[in-house]
């Protein structure tokens, strides 16, 4: 079960293969080729039970970072290759049913090899070198077409390894529908149409470009039966997509110089099917993200172009875009240029675009900016009311739902009064999730909104005009940020609110009525952005913002402390920046710089300290990139900090506080973040020391420091020591706390972390989470039972859902902490003890999230069941039994919302997987309900 496997080539075959592979399994294989040369595996066998045994393929260690796919069931997998020199795959089974497993043959590939593309069903492959410049050929059995392209070459891409130049073609029945496409431009349609398509239809279409073209693909008609009859488009991003119902689908653009259409239906029911315009494209022309497509240039010239039966299809018209259900549509004009909108019934709210237009795609196609909306039923929000109160969105502080649809409304007790409401805290993903706010009672109607927020900038306060104000949150199909928190009250009539005054700035004014003028400036030192006065509209709404006071890029300072900030601190501090800053004290002193901040562009923009006013000064310490510096002295009663930025990108900058003292004794090294300071006395002699909050320790500096002569300057002996949470380690202590990198604050991406606990032999690990937050499938703890990567894996662990504590079989437990490089969130706090193990009695098996547990004797000879909330189900059903082993036979089970089944009972409950967290991607999910006969 598993291994680390070298050579040339070799065979990997699952425990017990053919007659069965274990329940319970969990093996890890790991392929170790020379280095700059890949892998190429090829499956000969295959049989895993579907859905609930997997073997995963990782493109390098079997870390969750490299993890490629994921295969079950009973259909052979076409050959995999790897990018690098190590292959992993490991194979994860359930505690029911197994199959005979799976047989695998690999091989190490120099770079200058393709590697075997395999043979599709009914394909015969003529060819057997697949170096680079090799070419290898395809045909098919008799009474099948060959589908692609027959001819594939070996090239060399640009990062040193080799790929084939075509996608390996396919073998269809020769009265089956579907066929090779080529040509800079053409139209794929459903068999019949426009008339009804045919049951049990089954065709393949492929498009084929040169090697660096892309195609796009847009949709004039499309009419199937939901569900059971489906169009599956490959060679796009996401790999694979799939189209089913009566609404027209945005363009997809492929991102290979290939797509393949698979049209599939059931045998009943039929539509119209579908029809799309395709063009190959010389370079990208067009950005999607998803299903959103923003069209590049316009052309408002008329254009035509023939189908395959040469008959001119016009391309100044987009289609009917039809009605949402639980909805209608305002407009019949779809003409280029042409706008239509939507609205939904009540106690329904709109999800997708309020209005679309019809605009040029592609040159020569003509295409709706979006899809129809859908409406769909509120499912989060609540009724509220004055006289003042906070809400906030799902799950705050955490990331909030995908494809949420909630709606508040907040009405005043007082009718006389009207609704302010103000933002603690707001982020939204940019232009993707979107919070409404309108004025008045009916949700949804254009003509009341008063904001359309995204993104993290909102204005000080929104006030509506009524003694209602609604609120509407829409989020896409991907991870969201952490959303928002809301402060509402009621205010008098004709009121705009306090806007409350900047920060370092003065306001004059205190009226906040119609017509109200509020005038501001700022602290000595700051400059004001923004308007100097504001004023209260009749419509509720400020005039503008209030200013903001930020620190000005040229300064002289005298006073005794200060604050140095970069321009917009902590915004960002923009571009082509040359700031100067003098800090003069009185002759005969010395000044202090503390770092409190620092987020500079790496390796362009610079920070440079010099020890005088000119700017010929010794320089200090020159600065940049995102670790905040330590502390600095200077020599004089003068420093010069000089800025620079350049031509791009920025970070947040820096905020430094300043002091002045004596020679005679040391500057204020102040208290280190996660950390205690002992002694308070900064006088020559004197010693000062901190000591590390536990969980984390020393990153810089000595434990205590003194303040003493140094070549005649009076100095610490030592930077003041930093703390922070470490990126792994060993512990041995009976108990302590693990933390992730960072912690309190975001951990960082493309970490790679690992921790052993090593506990007294004859005793167990417990740990319990107190905290944790994961960005969802893509930042993973991985916590095992043993000292490595290859022990037993206890769960894998991402998102916000994890067990209350975990137990250790040994006296070792190993945890892999891996980020992938982009976004990150709070992450973890873990407490961990040694705990014995009772001569007459197991440890305490723990309670399943979503469940609940039968039983509380947990000696030897005892058992204890489990059931799981409506909705959830067991991931097995066996009591555990405390064995004299002291060791329950079986893992504690987990409550998983499962991807379909059958439902039975009068009443019951359906969720999605992965529920209350995000659902994985490429789902395909088909639950069966079951009631009483005769009832409905």
């Amino acid at each position: 079960c598993g291994g680390t496997l070298k050579g040339l080539n070799g065979t990997i075959e699952s425990p017990g293969f053919p007659y069965g592979y274990p329940n319970g399994a969990n093996c890890t294989w790991v392929i170790i080729a020379e280095e700059r040369n890949r892998i190429q595996i090829v499956f000969q066998s295959f049989a895993l039970e579907e859905e609930y045994d997997y073997l995963s393929l990782y493109d390098g260690h079997p870390h969750p970072a490299n993890f490629r796919t994921r295969l079950t069931g009973f259909h052979l997998p076409p050959p995999v290759t790897s990018t690098k020199s190590v292959f992993s795959l490991r194979l994860t089974s359930d505690f029911a049913v197994s199959a005979h497993g799976f047989k695998v043959y690999y091989e190490e590939l120099q770079s200058s090899s393709c590697g075997n593309p395999g043979v599709p069903p009914k394909g015969i492959l003529y060819g057997q070198r697949f170096d680079v410049g090799d070419k290898i050929r395809y045909s098919c059995v008799t009474g099948y077409i060959l589908d692609g392209h027959p001819q594939l070459t070996c090239i060399a891409s640009s990062v040193n390894t080799a790929s084939w130049d075509f996608p390996v073609p396919i073998c269809r029945a020769e009265d089956a529908c579907g066929g090779t496409m080529r040509g800079s431009s053409g139209i794929i349609s459903s068999p019949n149409f426009p008339n009804e398509y045919h049951n049990n239809a089954d065709c393949t279409w492929t498009i084929v470009a040169e090697p660096g073209d892309t195609i796009s693909l847009i949709f004039t008609d499309f009419q199937m039966e939901e569900k059971y009859d489906y169009l599956e488009i490959e060679g796009s991003e996401p790999p694979t997509i799939g189209l089913s119902g009566m609404n027209i689908p945005p363009p997809v653009i492929s991102n290979k110089n290939w797509l393949r259409l698979h049209f599939v239906t059931d045998s009943n029911h039929r539509y119209r099917g579908f029809s799309a315009h395709y063009q190959v494209k010389k370079a990208i022309d067009f950005k999607s993200r998803g299903f959103k497509l923003f069209p590049g240039k316009d052309n408002s010239n008329k254009f035509s172009i023939l189908n395959e039966g040469g008959i001119k299809q016009a391309s100044n018209l987009c289609p009917d875009p039809g009605e949402p259900e639980n909805g209608k549509r305002i407009g019949s004009d779809f003409s280029l240029g042409a706008t239509v909108q939507f609205s939904c019934d009540e106690d329904y709210v709109l999800q997708g675009s309020k209005s679309i237009t019809c605009q040029r795609i592609a040159e020569v196609f003509a295409a709706w900016s979006d899809h129809r909306p859908v409406c769909k039923v509120k499912t989060c929000g609540s009724n509220l009311q004055g006289p003042g109160g906070t809400f906030a969105s799902p799950n705050f502080p955490f990331q909030y739902d995908s494809n949420a649809q909630c709606v508040w409304v907040i009405t005043a007790i007082n009718t006389n009064k009207v609704i302010q409401i103000n933002f603690e805290e707001f982020d939204l993903e940019i232009g993707y999730d979107t919070l409404t706010i309108g004025d008045g009672g009916e949700v949804g109607d254009p003509k009341t909104v008063l904001q359309v927020l995204t993104g993290s900038f909102v204005p000080d306060l929104i006030v509506s005009m009524s003694n209602q104000m609604w609120l509407h949150l829409q989020t896409d199909e991907s991870v969201g940020s952490i959303g928002f928190k809301v402060n509402y009250k009621e205010i008098e009539k004709e009121s705009c609110g306090d806007p409350g005054t900047p920060l370092y700035g003065i306001r004059e004014g205190d009226g906040f009525s119609n017509r109200d003028v509020l005038r501001f400036e700022c602290q000595f030192g700051f400059e004001l952005i923004g308007e100097k006065s504001i004023i209260c509209q009749e419509n509720n709404q400020w005039s503008a913002n209030i200013p903001i006071c930020i620190f000005p890029c040229l300064s002289n300072f005298t006073a005794p402390m200060g604050t140095v900030l970069s321009p917009d601190y902590p915004e960002g501090y923009g571009n082509n920046l040359n700031c100067i800053w003098t800090i003069i004290s009185d002759p005969g002193s010395r000044i202090h710089l503390s770092f409190n901040d620092f987020d500079l562009e790496s390796q362009f923009d610079f920070l440079a300290v010099k020890d005088g006013d000119s700017v010929d000064s010794p320089i200090i310490g020159t600065f940049t990139g995102a670790e905040v510096p330590s502390h600095l002295t200077s020599n004089g009663h003068i420093l010069r900090l000089e800025f620079q930025a350049d031509h791009s990108m920025s970070g947040r900058g820096f905020n430094i506080t300043y002091n002045t003292f004596g020679h005679n004794e040391c500057p204020d090294p102040g208290v280190p973040i996660n950390a205690r300071r002992f002694g308070d006395n900064f006088q020559l002699g004197s010693s000062i020391s901190v000591i590390c909050e536990e969980g984390f320790i020393k990153t810089q500096g000595t434990e205590t420091i003194t303040c003493m002569l140094v070549d005649g300057k009076v100095m610490w002996s030592g930077p003041i020591p930093k703390c922070g949470a470490p990126c792994g380690g060993h512990f041995s202590s009976p108990s302590g706390v693990i933390l992730s990198p960072g912690w309190p604050g975001y951990y960082k991406d493309s970490l790679n972390c690992e921790w052993v606990i090593e506990a007294e032999p004859g005793h167990s690990i417990k740990i319990t989470f107190e905290r944790f937050q994961t960005e969802l499938n893509y930042d993973v703890l991985e916590i095992h039972d043993g000292p490595n990567l290859l022990s037993p894996l206890l769960g894998s662990y991402n998102g916000t859902q994890v067990p209350q504590f975990l137990f250790s079989s040994s006296n070792f437990m190993y945890l892999l902490f891996t980020t992938d490089n982009s976004r990150s969130n709070n992450g973890f706090k873990i407490h961990y003890e040694s705990v014995t193990v009772n001569t007459y009695s197991c440890l305490d098996p723990g309670i399943p999230v979503h469940g609940r547990r039968y039983g509380h004797d947990f000696s030897i000879g005892s058992t204890v069941s489990f059931s799981c909330d409506p909705g959830y189900r067991l991931s097995h059903e066996e009591p555990l039994l405390c064995e004299k082993n002291h060791w329950w036979s079986h893992p504690l089970p987990t409550c998983d919302a499962l991807c379909g089944g059958d439902v039975r009972g009068p009443s019951g409950t359906i969720l999605s997987p992965g529920y209350p967290d995000l659902y994985p991607n490429s789902l395909n999910c088909t639950w069966t309900v079951d009631v009483t006969h005769g009832k409905g």
